[in-house]
């Protein structure tokens, strides 16, 4: 009982109930073990009869099939279901081999009904709702994609009279995998199946006419039909290719067999699946080999910058997840309560391929150094996975290997503090980091005080004249009128001139204005809605946000297919020319935003 009682004081919302009364609700808990795989609650299934707490091992929340959260040792779950007699929200499922501590329906109620419980059970509900809407949100369902954003470009139209020959010629200096032929008033395909079947292993000599191994009738889709659809036609016609086309009926691209099995395969729900199935490093580093071609699929099938991010980021977790559960299998449990927090582009959900890991550790007090070194080595092996996975190590650091992203709860408030208080240049460097935060795992409930850190931001104008500085630093990569021909023959960092100072806009306008939200657009509209900002320049910055997110996906999409590492470099006069203009624009209305905001940056420094 002293043991059951000692543990669960450590936690919420048991830390805030006296010891008399703890060691007696301590005493009708109950020790269960569940292996691996066990669902413990079941969605929409019977309600709970009680509080579950962890007490080893750890748990998925499950929504539809899709893991929402883990929870480890120390945190409650069951809660919800008790209190309102209904189903459960979510399947519970053992993530390992895990034992939990049962208490009773009464004892339960009694912790719940008082005012630590009620917030408890507001906080953590809230939080599990907005995990569950951005998992939603972040696996975008790729079945309603139509066949037309499958197109990789126009098709590739053969004379007639053009020989076999002249025919392979021409597939393989545009590098497609099947031709279209007009003859006879009606259009047939040659396709690199034909060259294989009927020119190679059937004898038509290569000087034949094209038609000769040419394939009719050419069978279509339009290009407004979904393309799961469209996989079924191709089934059912048994071919390997549809031509696509448009309302009137003129074809304006061709889509393969393999086009629309890529699409199946490279679903967010089929990638996510196999992170969360890999059995060890070597089939995870596996996995993760396929996000470059993820990435390509989606933006493929027009899915919208932010949107993608999400998914990134989305699977980012994923993977540091399964990477903490290698690690603490590797080194054994953890001594403490812990959270493993993303920081950057990754906690604001803003994640590219070109995007550097920034992460952090909090261990729960006090500061220890044997305790330390445990999640030194924790936090190494998951940085090492992650590096591994394409999320390369920031340069500056911003690993929780780095002892300096790696402490205490207590360390990390007070580190919180201080860049309010001491906004000297380290400070602010830490500031534009750590203050985009998000927990991704671990039972530790660091959130709660650091938000209550950033919200005294508005109260130390110091602080906000030095960080508006920092918004304003950064010159968007705007050309000077004069000088437009030559900013278009130059290469343009979209990343440098256009995401990083829109982002350091949204983080000063929500700071001065106690909005704790991190992702960029979110801030912005927090922002406006609070008259932060007029509604013209908080529209204008969210469309150059969009656009300059959009243009940089697209430029990543084309380096991977050269067989690139993804950069944020573009050359303007690469660009059609709207999107050029559009691009001025978007910098335009960056330049426009730092000057309104020049009047909070402290004069002479």
């Amino acid at each position: 009982m002293e043991e059951i009682a000692a543990f669960l004081a450590r936690f919420p919302p048991f830390d805030q109930i006296v010891r008399d009364t703890l060691l007696r609700i301590a005493a009708s808990a109950t020790l269960r073990s569940y292996s691996a795989g066990t669902d413990i609650l079941v969605e929409d299934g019977p309600p709970a009869a009680e509080l579950f707490v962890i007490r080893s091992g750890s748990i998925e929340l499950r929504h539809q099939d899709e893991v929402v959260d883990i929870l480890e040792p120390g945190e409650s779950f069951g809660h919800p279901s008790l209190l309102t007699g209904l189903a459960a929200a979510f399947t519970v499922r053992a993530h390992e081999d895990t034992t939990c501590y049962l208490i009773g329906r009464e004892p339960a109620l009694e912790v719940l009904g008082r005012p630590a419980g009620a917030i408890f059970v507001a906080r953590t509900m809230r939080e599990r709702l907005t995990r569950t809407g951005h998992t939603v949100h972040g696996l975008p369902e790729v079945r309603t994609v139509h066949i037309s954003k499958l197109m990789t470009g126009p098709p590739v139209f053969c004379p007639a009279e053009r020989s076999v020959r002249e025919a392979a010629s021409l597939m393989s200096a545009h590098h497609v995998s099947a031709l279209l032929v007009a003859a006879g008033g009606a259009f047939g395909i040659v396709t690199d199946t034909d060259f294989r079947q009927k020119v190679v292993a059937g004898g038509v000599a290569p000087e034949a006419p094209v038609t000769a191994i040419m394939s009719r009738p050419l069978q279509t889709v339009r290009s407004d039909r979904y393309a799961v659809d469209a996989a079924l036609d191709m089934l059912y016609a048994g071919v390997q290719h549809l031509a696509v086309t448009d309302s009137r009926g003129a074809i304006i691209g061709l889509v393969s067999a393999g086009d629309l099995m890529a699409l199946a395969y490279w679903s967010p729900f089929a990638f996510r699946a196999a992170i969360f199935n890999a059995s060890g490093e070597a089939a995870l580093d596996t996995a993760t080999k396929e996000l470059p071609g993820l990435f390509a699929a989606l933006v493929q099938a027009g899915l919208k910058a932010p949107d993608i991010g999400r998914v990134l980021a989305l699977n980012c977790d994923a993977v540091t997840t399964r990477l903490l559960d290698f690690a603490i299998a590797r080194h054994g449990p953890a001594p403490r309560a812990w959270a493993w927090l993303a920081l950057g582009s990754v906690a604001r959900r803003e994640l590219t391929l070109a995007s550097d890991q920034d992460n952090a550790l909090a261990y729960a007090d006090p500061p220890d150094p044997e305790v330390d070194a445990y999640f030194e080595r924790v936090a190494q092996d998951v940085n090492a996975g992650l590096a591994r996975a394409g999320f390369g190590a920031d340069i500056s650091g911003v690993v929780a290997g780095n002892a300096l992203w790696r402490m205490s709860e207590s360390q990390w408030v007070q580190t919180f503090r201080d860049c309010l208080e001491s906004p000297d240049r380290s400070h602010l460097v830490r500031a534009a980091v750590a203050f985009d935060f998000r927990h991704v795992a671990g039972g530790l409930e660091v959130t709660p005080p650091l938000v209550a850190v950033l919200r005294e931001a508005r109260d130390y104008p110091g602080f906000l004249g030095q960080l508006a500085r920092t918004a304003t630093d950064v010159p968007p990569a705007l050309p000077h009128r004069f000088f437009v021909r030559r900013w278009e023959r130059q290469e343009v960092d979209l990343k440098k001139g256009g995401v990083v100072p829109i982002a350091n806009l949204a983080r000063f306008h929500a700071l001065a204005n106690g909005i704790t939200i991190s992702a960029t657009l979110d801030r912005l509209v927090a922002a406006e809605g609070l008259g932060a900002i007029n509604k013209e320049t908080g529209q204008s910055l969210r469309e150059a946000f969009a656009f300059i997110c959009q243009v940089r996906l697209d430029h990543h999409v084309e380096q991977i297919r050269a067989g690139l590492p993804p950069d944020n470099l573009i050359r303007p006069d690469q660009l059609l020319p709207l999107a050029r203009a559009e691009l001025r624009g978007a910098f335009q209305a960056i330049g426009r935003a730092q000057q309104q905001l020049n009047r909070f940056v402290p004069a002479g420094i």
